[in-house]
């Protein structure tokens, strides 16, 4: 058999991995969106690098847009099998993509009008809610820890991560000439002590392991004192230069983070009497699914649910839902907190808040996780003075900060820990997917320090072959 690394090769976005079988059979791990890759990212997500037509399965970690953004696309493209996933996956899925479908939708219409006016060509969506729609009945629930074969030879079971509600490790059992061999892809790692969810799990012995390395050079800060990070801006943008408080911030996980760590300022008495906005439709609902989901807490939000029924609820929250709504909010001079999707600040409302705040000093954007160097979050982390946003260039005068421990990705500590159940000797390859290059190069160094030495960094559309 052999595999090829279709996307977060050398990157840290469109996971996409093809394991092709000697007797025919292809199983793609993961069917992300490129996000935040500059111009090269329509491209990228245009053409997946094989034919979606030949793939019989597809196995999805979790319902993040970088692992399972172009669904549809492979669907409308003559992809028909199974995908397989955990119940809370399917349930963020769902929600991901009708969201992701209507903001390329509204996006490429704001964008065209620029463009006509320019004498551009004009832009299309991947694709659309009926597209989206149409994926969805081809998934498939398969619960933690519970063995499925999808064909006589192959048997696989997902392990929790940790990384967001419903996230899994990949475990393949596959038989090949007589031979069984392991494979597992870990999907995203979370960090063990996570605000809100358990730790990842044990997996078994593995001979392959594609592990991911997004913060394979870096160690977080401790997770308790993200909630007095978050009251030290808020009193310094809201109290003292009376402005807002932007924050990009992924709909699924990040968002609830951040009401969770809101929620216990205000059952502290601490959190400042301001107005805080939820401005994504999506991330109410995902919120919502996340309480449905109360299986994947941790024992301390366990705990807290004994005396506070909604542990995402305080008092001046609210979530936004309407166009007219969110635009409102550039408008009111007041004091608040918005807290927006995307988190690279590379699509959705909250582009539209930066845009219409990026030239106010008394502003503050927060950045609270990942940003791809190309996206616009990526820009302003680095400290760019001028941006592009909608084809139109901006001076930054808001103030651009971040709370780097707010990351759902483990860091390297994070990654040893989930691979000390695995005896390296026995591991015949560890490839590092799902990380920037220098970092994964670094990270590698680590890992033959740990006894993993034969430690492989594949490239884009690169297939290796497995014993």
């Amino acid at each position: 058999m052999d595999i090829t690394f279709h996307g977060a090769a050398r990157n840290v976005t469109g996971s996409k991995h093809l394991l092709h079988l000697q007797n025919g059979t292809s199983i793609l791990l993961d069917c992300g969106m490129f996000q935040g890759m500059g111009e090269n990212t329509e491209n990228l997500n245009e053409h997946f690098g094989f034919n979606p037509k030949k793939v019989d399965y597809l196995i999805l970690s979790h319902a993040h847009i970088d692992h399972c953004g172009l669904i549809p696309r492979l669907v409308a493209e003559g992809f028909n099998g199974q995908i397989f996933c955990t119940s809370a996956t399917m349930d963020l899925t769902r929600i991901l993509l009708m969201d992701s479908a209507h903001i390329q939708i509204s996006d490429v219409a704001y964008s065209n009008k620029h463009r006509a006016r320019k004498g551009l060509p004009l832009l299309t969506p991947l694709y659309d809610e009926e597209q989206a729609m149409e994926a969805m009945r081809l998934f498939k629930i398969v619960e933690y820890n519970e063995e499925y074969a999808i064909t006589p030879d192959v048997k696989f079971h997902f392990s929790d991560v940790g990384h967001i509600l419903g996230s899994c490790a990949v475990h393949l059992v596959i038989q090949e000439n007589g031979k069984e061999t392991h494979i597992t892809f870990s999907g995203d790692v979370g960090r063990y002590g996570d605000l809100l969810l358990k730790s990842p799990q044990t997996f078994p012995q593995a001979d392959y392991i594609l592990l991911e390395s997004t913060y394979g050079d870096s160690l977080h800060k401790q997770l308790e004192p993200i909630a007095d990070d978050l009251l030290s801006v808020i009193k310094q943008t809201c109290l003292v230069k009376k402005g807002k408080v932007i924050i990009p911030a992924f709909s699924v996980g990040r968002t609830q983070e951040l009401l969770y760590a809101l929620n216990s300022l205000e059952l502290k008495g601490i959190l400042p009497d301001v107005q805080y906005y939820v401005d994504s439709p999506l991330s109410e609902k995902a919120t919502q699914v996340l309480k449905d989901h109360p299986e994947v807490y941790n024992k301390t939000v366990s705990e807290l649910l004994k005396t506070d029924a909604d542990p995402f609820a305080f008092k001046g929250l609210r979530f936004v839902e309407s166009t007219e709504e969110s635009i409102a909010l550039n408008s009111d001079p007041r004091p608040c907190v918005i807290i927006s999707s995307s988190g690279m600040a590379e699509a959705g409302r909250v582009k539209h808040h930066i845009k219409n705040n990026i030239g106010n000093p008394n502003t503050t954007i927060l950045i609270v996780g990942y940003c791809e160097p190309n996206s616009l979050g990526g820009h302003l982390l680095r400290g760019d003075k001028e941006v592009w946003i909608f084809g139109e260039q901006f001076e930054v005068k808001a103030e651009v900060r971040s709370i780097k421990s707010m990351s759902a990705h483990g860091d390297y500590e994070d990654l040893l820990h989930f691979l000390k159940c695995q005896d390296s000797k026995k591991v015949k390859k560890l490839f590092l997917v799902h990380g920037e290059y220098e970092v994964q190069q670094h990270f590698a160094k680590t890992l033959n320090a740990n006894g993993f030495l034969n430690v492989e960094i594949p490239y884009q559309h690169q297939k290796i072959g497995l014993e």
